[in-house]
């Protein structure tokens, strides 16, 4: 047997590169559409931000021209009085609000049997905060002191602290107490 090859030139599978380098092209072919039209939806997709972008700038301008208008337009003394009107409603909304009831029922909680309230004076700052100023007898200081604690001791009440005290006829201690009333409690 013969295994010489006796041709001239010899044999070479081009069929197997050709077909590689035809799947490669084709490939290459696919990629370019893909991106060409990735080029083109995003090239107008930016040409529609752009529009709209223009667009929002001009309304931004037109508002901005408008509120300067409308600025000028205003009369400040009006206005200062329309926000003392607001403020004055505001407060007495605040005090609709504040509920006598709960605030007994605290009291009644933590008075002591000694001690008795003579006079009862809520008050709602602009902030919103209730400060409770409330005069007292008791037999000794230790008893309003242990009304004071009483007090503190509660999630309704904070910052209690006594702003005067004397002793009155009969040895009876009178003070004027003063704390913040959490309503909400």
């Amino acid at each position: 047997m013969l295994r010489t090859n006796l041709s001239t030139r010899p044999f070479y599978n081009e069929r197997a590169v050709h077909g590689a380098l035809a799947l490669l092209a084709l490939m290459v072919g696919v990629f370019t559409i893909v991106n060409l039209t990735q080029i083109v939806l995003q090239t107008r997709r930016h040409s529609d931000l752009s529009s709209q972008a223009a667009s929002f700038d001009a309304r931004a301008r037109e508002l901005r021209a408008h509120a300067a208008q409308t600025r000028q337009a205003i009369d400040t003394k009006q206005l200062d009085s329309i926000s003392g009107a607001a403020r004055e409603a505001n407060e007495i909304i605040n005090q609709r609000l504040f509920s006598w009831t709960d605030l007994l029922n605290w009291i009644e909680k933590t008075l002591p049997d000694d001690v008795r309230i003579t006079s009862l004076r809520p008050r709602v700052d602009r902030d919103g905060t209730v400060t409770v100023q409330m005069t007292v007898a008791g037999r000794s200081v230790d008893d309003i002191e242990q009304f004071m604690a009483n007090l503190e001791e509660t999630t309704a009440f904070s910052d209690v602290f006594p702003l005067q005290d004397e002793r009155g006829e009969g040895g009876v201690v009178q003070a004027t107490l003063e704390g913040k009333y959490a309503a909400s409690h």
